[in-house]
């Protein structure tokens, strides 16, 4: 069964495009030229992916985000922001509205598409929850979020607060390159004193105590840490 994908933009010509491009890709795609139209339709079919357009006559697409990530039934479903001027993407990360990637218009639609491919990827890969909203990587590393509990090859792993909260924003966004100040913005609301030098410690005691599954966080250097299972 292919994955149903959702496009929401009001420039009717664009939303064309990308249809016909997914459809080659054997997706099946719905389009909506409205926020409203896509809030109503979700009712009926939920999508496996919603393609956002920044822009749209009744709605702001940050908006319709925060209101998606926050709803239960919907805030799994991956969403790929789609916005006109480069320098919004700070904007977007900044306001930490849970968007899973984001393109910028002009775009390659072989671009577009194999950016829905990676996400599709990670969200199908990266983690499984069972009846007991147990998060499952690779059958190594083992989190209950709501007990802050984690299990390493069945061992306990005691973690401090502050290495949890790292460990559960990397692995929210799998493969996503988080900076070092975007972590101290999201652990510490961008306070001043707290260096980047900070970070670094927190990473590598973490990776320590991870053990085996201490792999999954890598540094792209000069940019920052990721949690990827590649």
């Amino acid at each position: 069964m292919s994955n149903f994908i959702v496009i929401v933009d009001d420039e009717e010509d664009i939303a064309e495009l990308v249809s016909i491009n997914l459809k080659k890709n054997n997706f099946s795609v719905k389009k909506y030229f409205t926020g409203s139209g896509l809030l109503n339709g979700l009712e009926n079919h939920k999508p496996d992916l919603i393609i956002l357009d920044l822009m749209l006559p009744d709605f702001d697409g940050i908006e319709i985000c925060k209101k998606l990530k926050q709803n239960e039934n919907y805030s799994d479903i991956p969403i790929i922001m789609l916005t006109a001027k480069a320098d919004e993407i700070d904007k977007i990360i900044g306001l930490e509205i849970g968007a899973d990637d984001y393109i910028t218009k002009p775009f390659s639609p072989r671009e577009l598409v194999a950016r829905v491919k990676a996400v599709l990827r990670r969200q199908n890969r990266t983690s499984k929850k069972n009846k007991d909203n147990e998060i499952v990587i690779k059958n190594i590393l083992k989190i209950i979020p709501e007990k802050h509990e984690i299990r390493v090859e069945d061992e306990l792993i005691e973690l401090t607060a502050t290495e949890f909260k790292i460990l559960m924003i990397l692995i929210e966004k799998t493969g996503w390159v988080f900076s070092r100040e975007q972590l101290i913005e999201k652990l510490w609301n961008g306070e001043k004193f707290v260096s980047s030098r900070t970070i670094d410690v927190h990473i590598n005691h973490l990776r320590k105590k991870l053990k085996k599954a201490g792999k999954f966080i890598k540094n792209n250097r000069g940019m920052g840490y990721k949690f990827d299972i590649t």
